[in-house]
């Protein structure tokens, strides 16, 4: 496989599923990411900006997330922010993730623990 082919990058680390699946929805700055993951996992994941930007570096070598000069309101912006996107790689790799999960979840084994005396 090579590395375009989105199979090759899964499973994801929630952190990453979390971040491509933000990105999905829009454009956004660093912080705007911090804060969309911890209100998307209801504060479980905080990442810390060391993590973060790593984590970005390491979305952005990859090609499944990329840069846009791109800005929502330029003159109420600061300009050294940078605004990412995701790419139609990272797009399909958020995909086959999400339907991964939902196939696991839904799982006789997972519903039977769910519907278990005691849940």
């Amino acid at each position: 496989m090579s590395p375009s082919e989105p199979d090759v990058f899964l499973p994801l680390k929630p952190a990453t599923f979390l971040v491509l699946l933000v990105l999905s929805q829009e454009e956004l700055h660093g912080y705007g990411i911090k804060k969309a993951v911890a209100a998307r996992s209801e504060g479980r994941i905080d990442l810390e900006p060391g993590t973060l930007y790593r984590l970005m570096a390491r979305l952005l070598a990859q090609g499944l997330i990329g840069e846009t000069d791109r800005r929502p309101v330029p003159d109420r912006d600061d300009e050294r922010r940078r605004y990412y996107r995701i790419t139609a790689l990272g797009r399909e790799v958020v995909t086959r993730e999400a339907d991964r999960m939902v196939q696991l979840a839904d799982s006789r084994d997972v519903r039977a623990l769910l519907q278990a005396p005691g849940s």
